[in-house]
């Protein structure tokens, strides 16, 4: 199957509004516009994170990953974010962990959520990620270093898999629901039995068609992405470092 994050001829414009700007807006709206579109970018990563790093049973990760997110509005976290001092996910990462660490210092825990009830949080769908709601074994947690590789690997999880529910949304808006279907089954479905041949046969289509097809819909997904990297980068040099760290070459 093709490799989505290699190669891209296009250039991508800043089409996203940044969710710092809103996070640091006195719009109230703006402000917690932001704190949603963190949440849906990160709440699997922080989730995970915390119930490896901190070894915490279900229902006190998720607790504590609708709380972390909560506060990062009512403390004003974000705006205390310096982009030339350190990347945004290595931030909410160690906020994360502070989080945690003053939840533990105060032994109080309280059902939270109320100000990111648009975002719908799939713990479920997260657990079965991480392979169940099993308590985690201490003897197999990773190492520091090793959980910062992890929770960077699950936020480029979720950056691509909201790229992938925005094009499909897209191609609907568009009347390219089968354009969608092809890059489905070919580029996402982890198939290698699929063949440009094979979806040809299948959707009565010439090999010619598929193959536009095909490049469209990975263009169209390089430049969804890009948005969405850039709608959660700091500045302009955090997007570029992003951008290479996430797809291996410069934005333009």
């Amino acid at each position: 199957m093709t490799d989505l994050t290699q190669s891209a001829g296009d250039r991508f414009p800043a089409t996203r509004w940044s969710v710092l700007q809103a996070a640091r807006s006195s719009n109230q709206a703006e402000r917690s516009r932001a704190i949603d579109t963190l949440c849906a970018a990160y709440w699997k990563p922080v989730y995970k994170y915390i119930r490896l790093r901190w070894n915490r049973p279900v229902p006190d990760a998720q607790d504590l990953t609708q709380g972390f997110f909560v506060q990062l509005l009512e403390r004003s976290l974000l705006e205390k974010f310096d982009p030339a001092k350190s990347r945004l996910r290595t931030y909410l990462r160690l906020c994360a962990d502070s989080f945690v660490m003053n939840e533990q210092k105060a032994a109080t825990r309280q059902k939270r959520g109320g100000n990111i009830a648009h975002v719908p949080l799939d713990f479920s769908a997260a657990e079965q990620e991480l392979g169940g709601a099993a308590p985690v074994d201490p003897a197999s947690i990773p190492s520091p270093e090793s959980l910062e590789e992890f929770f960077e690997r699950e936020w480029i999880r979720g950056l691509f898999e909201l790229a992938v529910e925005d094009l499909r949304v897209y191609c609907g808006a568009h009347d390219r629901e089968r354009t969608f279907l092809l890059f489905e089954k070919y580029d996402l479905s982890g198939d290698d039995g699929v063949s440009y041949d094979r979806l040809a046969g299948e959707y009565h289509m010439p090999v010619s068609h598929v193959t536009n097809c095909l490049a469209w819909a990975r263009r169209e997904f390089r430049r969804i992405a890009l948005e969405r990297l850039r709608e959660l980068c700091g500045s302009e040099d955090e997007f570029q470092r992003e951008a290479h760290a996430v797809f291996g070459w410069e934005a333009k």
